[in-house]
Parts: structure tokens; sequence; C-alpha cells
């Protein structure tokens, strides 16, 4: 049997399930498509995305108080200055037991570098008020992104951001910034795995990216999030921010 064949075969009898669930007027079929795991999914992934306004194959649960953070590896760029030239990079692997493990950490994620509100308010908000939040007992601030490490370095040069250039405390370090870190997850890994991925194909022309959201990490388990109206939403027309800014988690890490 060809592919085309095949794919239509296996289409007719997702069709045919439907029929045969019956729904009251009015009501759409719980099961429609069948598990998650059948083969009609399989051929159509982005069917997934449909249940339920569910993100992307293979994105967990939504994160919340309570929850462990993804085990991933980031993939970052750290000056190393016995390579020379005007670019003195190297790759380095961070894992999120270097960024969260035995520590009280904030991240903010946001759909994209040198986008209007991430560029004009979220991060400035963060960057500003670096210090204060740290004082309310926090280790360290990252800003999170579905971008690479070099979109990354780029965005936070072109927003005034100060260049760490020698202390390398930090495992971002040297090479990332001296207040808020940008923390590159260009494969979408720690998303996923935090329930916070997106698309906005159809209106940005983003595809997967990061939902709008602010956490706070401690020890590696989430202590409180703020998820931006309350829920991811896939190629949602509106990009809210109303929760997830620097403010609203300086109010909450104060009356702790």
């Amino acid at each position: 049997m060809s592919k085309i064949a095949r794919t239509a075969a296996l289409f007719s009898a997702g069709l045919m399930s439907c029929a045969a669930a019956s729904p009251a007027a009015g009501q759409v079929p719980r099961r429609m498509f069948g598990s998650a795991s059948s083969p009609l999914l399989k051929q159509f992934p982005r069917v997934l995305s449909l249940r339920g306004g569910a993100g992307p194959a293979g994105m967990a649960t939504m994160a919340a108080e309570g929850s462990t953070v993804p085990a991933v590896t980031f993939k970052c760029r750290v000056r190393d200055e016995k390579i020379g030239g005007d670019n003195p990079f190297t790759w380095k692997d961070v894992t999120t037991d270097h960024i969260f493990k035995g520590k009280r950490v904030v991240v903010f994620a946001l759909p994209g570098a040198f986008t209007p509100t991430c560029s004009s308010t979220h991060l400035p908000g963060y960057e500003k008020n670096y210090d204060a939040i740290k004082a309310c007992g926090v280790d360290e601030i990252y800003c999170l992104s579905v971008n690479d490490a070099f979109v990354m370095r780029s965005w936070g040069l072109a927003q005034g951001c100060e260049e760490e250039k020698s202390d390398a405390a930090n495992p971002l370090n040297p090479g990332n910034f001296k207040k808020v870190k940008l923390l590159p997850d260009g494969a979408c890994l720690f998303t996923r795995g935090m329930g916070m991925s997106c698309t906005w194909d159809s209106e940005r022309g983003f595809g997967e990216r990061s939902w709008r959201y602010s956490v706070v990490v401690n020890d590696g388990k989430v202590e409180k999030i703020f998820v931006e109206g309350g829920a991811v939403m896939q190629n949602h027309g509106p990009d809210p921010f109303e929760c997830s800014d620097a403010d609203t988690m300086l109010k909450y890490l104060k009356s702790k």
C-alpha cells in the first residue's frame, strides 16, 4: 500500500471512530482522535495541539507549585581568552543542576529576544530590580527564551546589559552578564519540560516558543509560579503581560 493510501486509510478509520462515539448535539467527543499513541496521531502529530488546548507533542503537564523542574542541558557560550581574536568564545554545557541545585532562583521566560514587550518592559524590569530581588533571599535571576546562545548574547548587549568578562562564579560566565543572566533554551527542552511550549506560527510566524511566565525555583522545585492568563494558549492573538513582571515577583518575595 502506498504512503498516501495508508494515510487515507488511517484518517478514514479516525473519522469512523468519531462517528461511533455519537456525542450529544453541541458536544465534542472527548476521545475524538483516540489515544496520544494511536496510529492516526502518529501520522498527524499536530492533532495533539488540538486536544484540550494542549501544546506540541512531547510537552509535559504545565508546571505547578511543588513540581520538579525538568533535567536538561543548555548549550551555552562562555568567554575563553585563550582562543583570541574578535570572538573568544567556546561552547559549554550547563545543566539544570548547575542552575538550580541547592539554590533559590528566579526565572522569567518570554516569547523571544528582540520582541517588543520583552525588550521594553520584561527584561528591563528585572534588570532594574535585580538587587532588590536578590535581597529577598534569591541567589540568581535568569531570563529564558527559546533562542540560541548567539541571539541571547546579541540581545543582551543591545539592551545595554553589562557583560561579565572575567568572573566565572556563575556557570554562564564569563561572557554572559553581571545582573540578569540570559539563558538560551534553543532546543526548547526546558520549556517543553515545564509544559510551557506554545506555537505562534499563524499569528507571528514564531513556530515553537515559550509562553510568558515567571517562577521561583527552590533547590530544583517550583516554589511559586506566575503564568500569564493562567494557562498556556496556542496561536493566541494577544501576548498577555500582567503577572510575570518584576514588580509582581518582588511583591511575592517580600511577603515571604
